[in-house]
C-alpha cells in the first residue's frame, strides 16, 4: 500500500525534524511504502538546509503556502493537493509537535480493512495536557454531543481512504473542521485507542480564544441539529418555568440563543469555492527527498 503522513507545519522545524526520525524508526519493519508531504503553513522561520537521509520513507515534500491559513485549513490543502498530484492508498493526517505518537501510525495501519473502505481514528484514551484544558474538552465533548448527538472522540490523527479523502474535498465543512467534516460524511469509523504524546520542544500554541473557534466550527458542521435540539430545549424549559418566569430563569434561554448566534456565525467559515480556489495559496514544492 502507499501511505502519505500529511504534517501541517508552523514554525516548528526542530519538531518536525524529530518527528521524521520517530516516524523513520516506527516504519523499519512495515511492508508498505510510507511517504510524507508537510504543510508549510506561511512560516516566518525558514526551512532548515538540510535534513537526514531517513532510509525507511520513501519521499518527503514541503508544500510551502504563500499566506497563513491555520491548522485545519493546512490539513484541507493537503488533502487536496496529495488527491490531485500524487499516487496513494491512504493518507494519514498528524500534528507535527509530538503530541500525535508516531508509534501509533502502526495501530492505525493494522487496522486497515481495504474491502471496508472505512477511516480508522485515533481515539483519546489518556490526554497529557492540564486539569484546565482536560475539562475544556469534556465540557466541548458534552456540549457537542448534546446539542449535536454525536460523540467526537478524534482529531486530526485519522487513517484515510482514497475514497474517504476525495469525499471530504468536496464537502465545505472539509475547509473549516476536519473532524465535523470526517464526522459528517462518515458516520461509521474504526476506532483505535490513543494516547496524547507531550510537546517535544515549547509550549502549545493553542490559544484559548483558537480552542473556543475549533470547538464551534466542530459543532457548527452540523447547526440544523443544534438549532432543532435548541428548540425543542427552548419550548420544554418555557413550559417548565411559565410560572416562574424571571429575570434569572430566562438566563439558560438567552445563553442557547448566544450559543446559536455564535455556531451560525462560525459556520460561515465553511465555503467549498474558496476550498477549491486554495491550490492557488501553493508558493511552491521543495523535493526534500
Amino acid at each position: 500500500m502507499k501511505i502519505k503522513v500529511l504534517i501541517p507545519l508552523y514554525n516548528d522545524w526542530e519538531s518536525l525534524l524529530k518527528l521524521l526520525e520517530n516516524i523513520n524508526h516506527v516504519i523499519s519493519d512495515i511492508d508498505h511504502i510510507i511517504s510524507v508531504v508537510v504543510i508549510n503553513d506561511g512560516s516566518t522561520e525558514k526551512i532548515p538546509e538540510s535534513f537526514s537521509s531517513y532510509s525507511k520513507i520513501n519521499s518527503i515534500k514541503v508544500i510551502n503556502l504563500k499566506e497563513n491559513v491555520g491548522h485545519a485549513r493546512s490539513i484541507a490543502i493537503g488533502l487536496k493537493f496529495i488527491l490531485e498530484n500524487d499516487n496513494f492508498d491512504y493518507i494519514i493526517p498528524m500534528d507535527s509537535d509530538g503530541e500525535d505518537r508516531p508509534e501509533e501510525i502502526k495501530d492505525l495501519i493494522n487496522k486497515i480493512e481495504p474491502e471496508a473502505d472505512l477511516p480508522i481514528v485515533c481515539e483519546r484514551v489518556k490526554r497529557s495536557e492540564g486539569i484546565f484544558f482536560r475539562s475544556c474538552y469534556f465540557l466541548h465533548k458534552l456540549i457537542t454531543l448534546t446539542f449535536t448527538g454525536r460523540s467526537i472522540k478524534f482529531g486530526n490523527f485519522t487513517c484515510l481512504p482514497k475514497e474517504v479523502v476525495k469525499s471530504m474535498i468536496n464537502e465545505k465543512a472539509t475547509w473549516s473542521s476536519f473532524s465535523g467534516s470526517l464526522s459528517k460524511i462518515s458516520t461509521i469509523k474504526i476506532g483505535v485507542p490513543s494516547e496524547r504524546g507531550t510537546r517535544y520542544f515549547g509550549p502549545s500554541k493553542m490559544s484559548f480564544k483558537n480552542l473556543i473557534i475549533h470547538s464551534l466550527s466542530i459543532i457548527a458542521v452540523f447547526k440544523i441539529s443544534v438549532l432543532i435540539r435548541s428548540i425543542l430545549f427552548f419550548f420544554i424549559y418555557l413550559f417548565l418555568i411559565y410560572e416562574k418566569i424571571s429575570v434569572i430563569t430566562l438566563i439558560p434561554i438567552l445563553l442557547i440563543i448566544l450559543f446559536n448566534l455564535s455556531v451560525f456565525v462560525v459556520s460561515k467559515r465553511e465555503n467549498l469555492e474558496d476550498y477549491k480556489n486554495s491550490i492557488k495559496n501553493i508558493f511552491d514544492v521543495k523535493i526534500i527527498k
